[in-house]
């Protein structure tokens, strides 16, 4: 459809629209405009961010859709068809924001990035127009690419859809891929990279952790703090750390040795317990855990233990950490606080 094409990337903006001409009726919002001597009349009807267009021959009182036939010889449907597009384009002009992608949820997380990271998406493929890349600005590195691609790509039904390609720790990614929304990575390097479904399966919060994990292997912390997740179930790092202030832990991303590491141990804790000092990293090893695969380890040594009130996941929440999927950076404002909290 010619509207579809044209609002494909846009979302109203109703204030706007009133201000043009177009005017309430019921839940819809409609505007009319007389063309050909008054004799035809185009409606526009806008609802739920869906627009549709009419054409009517107000002499023969009627419907006239001859002007839709894209290829049309006719010179007085062409004219019609003409009206009709260059009226759609100048409401999108002055009465719809554009977006940067096609479906909802990937407009929210390029917001979220741009409102984080400061890195608005790159469309760098003329015979990809929907393929938006993220980069670190700082080194140009990617950490993401949002893609509308048709479902069938992995193996689902024929249906166009918003995907985000993350770089993540290949362990992170094979547990990951256990559950829904998760898809080994399309057009990229499947050990090291995930396909994540953009169609609200999994939540904003959710993807964005992957998201800000991705991320962080575009920056070379030195020096820098990071917030790792512990899961009980697989491991007792309280009981570790009674018996040695020194453990052994999987390595996770780009840590390295210096660095701060934040143990945040998951529920029925969900709370921060640990500071942490690297000490050593990238110590080959073999895990016998079935539920982990590890292949290398990093030293951390316990510098802090934190009562498991003092900094549990709804302190997290308003200091701009929504979820912990993975090790992800340390946000400034939550470490200042951690430093504060424990002078």
């Amino acid at each position: 459809m010619i509207e579809k094409e044209i609002f494909r990337k846009s979302l109203p903006n109703y204030d706007q629209l009133l201000d043009y001409g177009f005017v309430v009726d019921h839940d819809d919002y409609v505007y009319f405009k007389k063309i050909e001597s008054n004799s035809f009349e185009i409606k526009v009807v806008i609802s739920c961010n869906e627009v549709k267009g009419f054409v009517y021959d107000l002499d023969m009182n009627e419907e006239y859709t001859s002007f839709r036939i894209e290829n049309t010889t006719g010179e007085f449907a062409g004219r019609i068809r003409k009206q009709f597009i260059d009226l759609l384009i100048d409401i999108r002009a002055h009465c719809f924001n554009v977006q940067y992608f096609v479906g909802s949820q990937a407009n929210r997380i390029s917001q979220m990035i741009l409102n984080r990271f400061g890195d608005a998406p790159f469309f760098e493929w003329e015979s990809t127009p929907d393929f938006g890349v993220f980069k670190n600005k700082n080194n140009m590195k990617w950490y993401g690419l949002i893609m509308n691609i048709n479902a069938q790509k992995f193996g689902l039904d024929d249906q166009m859809i918003d995907v985000i390609n993350l770089k993540l720790d290949p362990n992170h990614i094979q547990q990951l891929l256990k559950e829904d929304g998760y898809y080994p990575a399309y057009h990229m390097n499947k050990k090291y990279w995930l396909s994540v479904f953009l169609d609200d399966t999994l939540s904003d919060d959710d993807i964005f952790s992957l998201i800000e994990e991705s991320y962080s292997y575009t920056v070379r912390h030195k020096g820098g703090s990071w917030l790792v997740p512990a899961n009980p179930h697989y491991y007792d790092i309280e009981k570790a750390f009674q018996s040695n202030n020194i453990i052994r832990w999987k390595q996770s991303s780009n840590i390295q040795v210096g660095e701060i590491v934040y143990i945040y141990v998951g529920k029925p804790v969900s709370a921060i317990l640990y500071k942490c000092l690297v000490k050593k990293n990238n110590i080959p090893y073999e895990s016998l855990n079935s539920n982990v695969k590890i292949h290398s380890v990093m030293e951390i040594e316990k510098l802090e233990t934190y009562s498991k009130d003092l900094f549990p996941f709804s302190i997290l929440q308003q200091y701009g950490v929504k979820a912990i999927r993975g090790p992800r950076s340390m946000t400034q404002e939550l470490e200042k606080y951690i430093i504060e909290k424990t002078r």
